[in-house]
Order: C-alpha cells, then structure tokens, then sequence
C-alpha cells in the first residue's frame, strides 16, 4: 500500500511539473512575440525543456502507454509557429504541419521513432506598410529518442534532416501582391527536435521546437526555428 502511495505521489509531482512548465512557456511566448523578439525563444525554450527533463528523469518507472515490442503508426495534424533567426522585429509564420510518425516500445521506459512530417515555416517581416513573407516548406524526418517518465507523458529529443519542397517569397501592401518562386534556399535543412508528448487512450498531443542547426540559404546565416504542437491518434500494428 505504502508503495503504491508512493507511485501516486511521484505521478502527481510529475504532471504538476510539467503543468507548470506549460504555464511559464504559454506566460512569455506572447510577450515575445508582442516585443518581436522572436529569436529569443531560442535559448528560452531548449533551456525550459531540457531543465523539465532532468527533474523528470531523475524519478523514471514503467510509465509507457503501449506494451513492449509494440508498434504503432500514428498520423498527425497540426501547426507550426515558425520563425528565422537573424531577424529582428520580424514576426512568425504560423503554418500547417502534418504527416506520419512510426514508433517502437522497446522497453518499458523507452521508445524510438521516425516520421514524415509536411511543415509549413517561414517568417513575416513588415516595415511602412509593406509585408515581405517568407514561405518555406520542407519535408521533415524526425528521429527521436522518447523517454516516459510519467504515465504517458514522454520527453523526446532526436535529429531532423529535412527537404525544402517550396520557397516563395510573396511582397504585399494594400490591395496589391506579388509572389516569386524559388528564392534561394537550400534544398537540405538540419535541425535538433526537442520536446513533450502526452498520450491518453492512443491520442497524443505533441509540443515540439525545432532548433535550426544549418543556413536556410547559401552564403546567409538565417536558420529555422520553430515551434510546432500536433494531435495525433496512435494504432497498433
């Protein structure tokens, strides 16, 4: 009995960690971005998860949904709120994220992962008027390491090569526009995911940042960062 009182405390402790970490992320996103200081969220965000995760790590159990040796595929639907580094005063492109992830439960704890992600990135610059919005869509493969640390709660964290399928870049003011295509970037991008997901009966939220790690053009230091937060349903295979 004590034991099991025991486990129940230290779930407890765990979902109010990490209810008071999305407190404190959801608190200073929008004064960033009112600031338009977006490039901020860089540091803010890796150092907020990975602090998270280290408290969360040090009272690991058995805490995965899925049995071990399971696999799943879970499609997913979602948003990114995207922005470029090297970019003062400029604001986020809010976009679609979508796609697959394939998942493996190889112990009770710990899972690996990789998907097929369709996302939406970018950023809006304005000045007198005037809006310049950069629209770059890649093909994301995220490969993650996911460790459960409470009932169905996982942190995860991996590598993401992508390919850029589109870059525009659309000029409007007013009642006028005009886009061109095919603005330079580069046709691989890299980036390090880091982040939450929380499965309760096979449906999974997921809260995410991609940290930009290369150029998104040659010869520019701009890289992607993105904040990207899905809804996804799990099946079995």
């Amino acid at each position: 009995m004590d034991e099991k009182r025991k486990k129940s405390n230290k779930n407890a402790l765990m979902v109010f960690l990490f209810a008071l970490s999305l407190q404190s992320v959801s608190e200073m996103i929008p004064n960033i971005v009112k600031s338009k200081s977006i490039n901020k969220l860089d540091s803010f965000i890796m150092k907020k998860i990975l602090l998270m995760a280290v408290v969360m790590l040090a009272s690991v159990a058995s805490y995965a949904q899925q049995a071990v040796g399971t696999f799943t595929l879970q499609p997913k639907i979602g948003m990114n709120v995207a922005s470029l580094t090297k970019c003062d005063g400029c604001d986020p492109r809010i976009g679609l994220a979508a796609g697959v992830e394939a998942e493996y439960q190889a112990t009770d704890i710990f899972s690996v992962s990789a998907g097929l992600i369709y996302s939406m990135q970018g950023n809006k610059a304005k000045e007198e008027g005037v809006t310049l919005t950069t629209k770059l869509d890649y093909i994301n493969i995220p490969i993650l390491a996911n460790v459960y640390v409470t009932k169905g709660l996982a942190v995860k964290l991996g590598v993401q090569p992508a390919f850029n399928v589109s870059d525009k870049q659309k000029l409007s003011g007013g009642k006028a526009s005009v886009e061109a295509e095919d603005v330079g970037a580069e046709s691989f991008d890299f980036s390090i995911p880091v982040g939450l997901s929380y499965e309760y009966n096979n449906v999974v939220f997921d809260a995410r940042y991609n940290f930009g790690v290369t150029n998104i053009a040659d010869g520019g230091d701009s890289k992607n960062s993105v904040f990207q937060f899905t809804l996804g349903y799990k099946f079995a295979l």
